[in-house]
């Protein structure tokens, strides 16, 4: 491979598409936890999402890092979203072909976004399938849920090919939600006193007058899979957990629908936890269920992020699929819509999952890792996971086995971590696991950790122990983000934006390093349930460490 351009992030395979396919290699097999309901109806009503091919998306990079290094003259100095807009923005070429193609097919009930690079259409089934030559939607159920999908790639006309990226609303599947509850250890006791707000600020050193302040703050939390909160759980979690320092008890803001029902543990550990960490500062909570069941509600939030002018500076997101699930094109295009982000100062926090390496079993005795999206994107921060060394005390921390972490088989290795990471595979190289089951040259997650295991959370007004994840580290680590900008803000200084590229740089400086404990593997005999385990400095388990407070703020005041 050549040597990689500064921030430089090409694909590890070849461009070339195959006839009318945008999405060539998209896995379009349904899971078997889908149930198939039928053909849709030709007249059902779909919504698809057109991405529009955008412009100077090299030069959008180069921006991102500028604005991201340290180092740069234009560090910290941030678009936007205009002037994003007026940078990716589409050609009036490919705009025009776009909007005929659909036209010349009836398709006019069109919405565009302000970059102009997404349009959501609705339109029917059978105009669909002619529109998109080799789609047949279906519609398949599962745990009360109903989607319609294609069970077969699609593939569009020649004269519009060049001007996509993808279409949305055809392919991708919700995956499956997780369960945030920790199982039992095998000699049935439960080990783990638990986390609260009051145990995290005593580890990360957090004190009674670190809570946010400045009036231009704010953070948000991303929902999917029909996860919705309750205010009520919020108010009493805070009653509970939130006497011994200020906080806020009410969201500030609702982005999307709130369900009914009851509410979902996933999304009051992730606002709970955020809201308690990242103490008395306003707080968003974007809920995408999807409004159609055409609709990708990964998808709707990204195109929510390209419409709105004015975002919170801190987003956490608990979500993932594995990245041979998904398109290069799809997730190529992702990216740009983080860097995007990026760009704007604002900060991309995702969970690096619950699986460990994870395992793909090829065919017999032939197995690899298996890496997951958007945690192993180059354009945001990841956070895995971590324990207590002893479960009795608020301690040293130790390598928490769920937590995601590994190599891109899709992205290579961004320059901000080449060093980390070539530093961590040449110190353990005896002890790593075989070539075979890793892409050592691909860009490397998690970036961070916190504590990810046996949370106390709120919900349906129980208080309910024993939750654990990246679900729940990951807004932890978001508030803290969120305080530093607080402090950030009172000094003049601007958001920290896109993190990575100064995380690199500060190393060790206001983390507390995680050098114990391994990772989920494959269970086969090469490995034997085995992935990474950690190290000293930056390791594929826990990233650089986990925050302390104090001395991480000291060091990002800085500029």
């Amino acid at each position: 491979m050549n040597a990689l351009l500064p921030f430089s992030i090409p694909l590890l395979f070849s461009s070339l598409v195959w006839g009318g396919y945008l999405e060539y290699d998209q896995d379009v097999l349904i899971p078997e936890d889908w149930t198939h309901v039928g053909r849709v109806d030709p007249s059902e009503e779909l919504e698809l999402t057109f991405a529009l091919k955008q412009q100077n998306i090299q030069l959008l990079e180069e921006t991102l890092r500028r604005v991201s290094d340290p180092d740069s003259p234009q560090y910290g100095k941030h678009l936007s979203l205009e002037e994003v807009a007026s940078l990716v923005r589409p050609s009036e070429l490919t705009q025009k072909v776009v909007r005929s193609w659909l036209q010349s097919h009836g398709v006019s009930d069109c919405l565009a976004v302000r970059t102009q690079d997404f349009l959501q259409c609705a339109t029917t089934a059978e105009v669909a399938e002619k529109l998109l030559p080799g789609s047949r939607f279906h519609r398949y159920a599962r745990d009360g849920q109903s989607i319609v999908r294609s069970s077969a790639p699609y593939s569009v006309h020649d004269e519009v090919h060049r001007h996509l990226d993808f279409v949305g609303g055809l392919h991708r599947l919700p995956p499956k939600g997780k369960d945030v509850r920790k199982k039992q250890t095998k000699s049935g006791a439960w080990v783990h006193l638990g986390v609260t707000p009051t145990v995290l600020r005593a580890r990360y050193n957090l004190t009674a007058a670190d809570v946010g302040s400045a009036q231009n703050n704010s953070q948000a939390v991303a929902q999917f899979l029909e996860q919705y909160f309750h205010p009520t759980d919020l108010a009493e979690f805070m009653y509970i957990f939130g006497r011994s320092f200020e906080h806020l008890s009410q969201v500030d803001r609702v982005v999307g629908t709130q369900g009914g029902g009851k509410a979902g543990l996933e999304a009051s550990l992730d606002l709970e936890y955020i809201m308690s960490t990242g103490a008395h500062i306003p707080t968003w909570v974007f809920t995408n269920p999807g409004r159609h069941e055409s609709q990708e509600p990964f998808l709707q939030w990204m195109v929510l992020l390209s419409n709105m002018s004015a975002l919170p500076w801190v987003h956490t997101i608990s979500y993932g699929d594995d990245e041979d699930s998904l398109s290069a094109a799809y997730m190529t295009r992702i990216n740009t819509e983080f860097m995007k982000a990026g760009v704007r100062g604002i900060s991309l926090l995702f969970a690096s999952g619950d699986s460990g390496a994870g395992c793909r079993y090829l065919s017999k005795g032939q197995n690899t890792f298996r890496p997951s999206f958007p945690a192993s994107s180059p354009y945001v921060t990841t956070v895995g996971g971590t324990s207590f060394k002893n479960p009795f005390k608020v301690t040293y921390e130790v390598t928490d086995y769920i937590s995601g972490g590994g190599f891109s088989n899709i992205f290579s290795m961004p320059s901000y971590q080449a060093s980390a990471v070539q530093g961590y595979l040449k110190s353990v190289a005896a002890k790593l696991p075989p070539a075979s089951y890793f892409n050592a040259s691909g860009r490397a997650y998690p970036d961070l950790a916190a504590l990810s295991d046996n949370y106390w959370v709120v919900n349906n007004r129980i208080p309910i122990p024993w939750v654990s994840g990246t679900s729940a580290s990951t807004p932890v680590f978001g508030g803290i983000l969120s305080l530093i900008n607080d402090r950030r803000f009172s000094k003049g200084l601007p958001a920290l934006g896109f993190f990575n590229p100064r995380l690199y740089k500060l190393k060790q400086q206001g983390l507390f390093d995680v050098t114990e404990g391994c990772h989920l593997g494959c269970l086969d005999e090469k490995v034997q349930g085995n992935g990474f385990c950690a190290t000293p400095s930056w390791d594929p388990v826990t990233g650089w460490g986990t925050p302390n407070y104090p001395d991480l703020l000291a060091a990002l005041l800085v500029d």
